[in-house]
């Protein structure tokens, strides 16, 4: 139990002082960023022509890798902060849908697939990059995007449909009014498709153009619409970041205020909070602004209180 405790610190970065928890942490990095590298060169014939043996010795070991580290987490994941107080079968199966291990899940299954299945090779090297998604795990600012992504789904999936819905009006109505002019541009609605969207982004490649008036005048309306649609994903995640980046914020005030709590905040107070200001992805400015309006506020607080009965002094004078 000790061991799986451990290691669920070790690989959930509970212990990120640790220096073994930063020794695999870069290993892993380094490991998911040559991967890339990897299957990037795969796809010139001639590299991979030449070094085929080295390219496949690679892929066996880091599969290897990543297929130990998989179940390292789901072994070791009943210990972790999110899986506490479940049972073992619970714990593991909860950490087993979670959006990471799915991505460490992915960043192996081609592999296995390959073995049983025939797999297109070119298909085979997109799946594989997929693992480029394993970096979230270790980069704030791509872990504050699934965050916001994972906040914010139901609103993004609301305004997702409200764009099909408009796909779908735009291409019947392109159909309606330019069909008969120009079958081989609109001659169905999923013809049409193709104009609507890039009209609905406002894109405009201009290989599908109306050429009847009202076809003109529905463009032009739809290409209004486009704009304000487009605006609200956007807006949605520009909304997200920045309450995220506020939860951020409040999470370092949280432990500042914990820090000098006892009156100063000692060397081991500063290596924490540096850490966790590198785990939450803030500036160092960021992070001495709001040490220093914590620390101002806790000394008003401090100044404000009758240093003999303890209470407020506001209090004492109106009594």
């Amino acid at each position: 139990m000790k061991l799986r405790k451990r290691t669920a610190q070790l690989f959930e970065q509970e212990a990120p002082a640790d220096p073994l928890n930063r020794s695999v942490n870069w290993f892993l990095m380094i490991l998911i960023s040559l991967n890339v590298v990897a299957i990037i060169l795969e796809s010139i014939d001639s590299v991979y022509l030449q070094f085929r043996s080295e390219f496949d010795y690679f892929e066996l070991f880091s599969v290897a890798v990543f297929t130990m580290e998989y179940l390292i987490r789901v072994w070791s994941s009943i210990d972790s902060t999110n899986c506490k107080n479940r049972s073992a079968f619970v714990g593991r199966l909860r950490y087993m849908v979670s959006p990471m291990a799915l991505v460490d899940l992915i960043a192996i299954l081609p592999f296995y697939l390959s073995l049983y299945m025939a797999i297109d090779l070119r298909f085979l090297r997109i799946l594989r990059m997929l693992r480029l998604f394993k970096l979230t795990r270790y980069s704030s600012a791509l872990g504050a995007l699934l965050d916001v992504l994972q906040t914010e789904a139901e609103a993004l999936i609301a305004a997702i449909v409200v764009l099909l819905i408009m796909l779908v009006i735009s291409a019947s109505g392109i159909y309606l009014l330019e069909s008969e002019i120009q079958p081989d541009v609109f001659g169905s609605i999923p013809d049409a498709m193709w104009w609507a969207i890039v009209t609905l982004t406002t894109v405009g490649y201009g290989d599908a153009v109306p050429v009847t008036n009202l076809g003109k005048a529905f463009a032009g309306f739809i290409g209004l619409i486009g704009i304000g649609m487009l605006a609200l994903p956007v807006a949605i995640l520009s909304s997200g970041f920045a309450q995220n980046l506020n939860q951020r914020r409040q999470k370092f005030n949280h432990h500042i205020t914990h820090a000098i709590s006892d009156g100063v905040i000692d060397q081991d107070d500063r290596w924490e909070l540096e850490e966790l200001r590198k785990e939450l992805g803030l500036s160092t400015k960021e992070a001495i602004l709001l040490l220093d309006e914590v620390t101002r506020r806790s000394r008003m607080m401090k100044s404000d209180v009758c240093p003999h009965c303890k209470k407020p002094i506001s209090l004492l004078e109106n009594e």
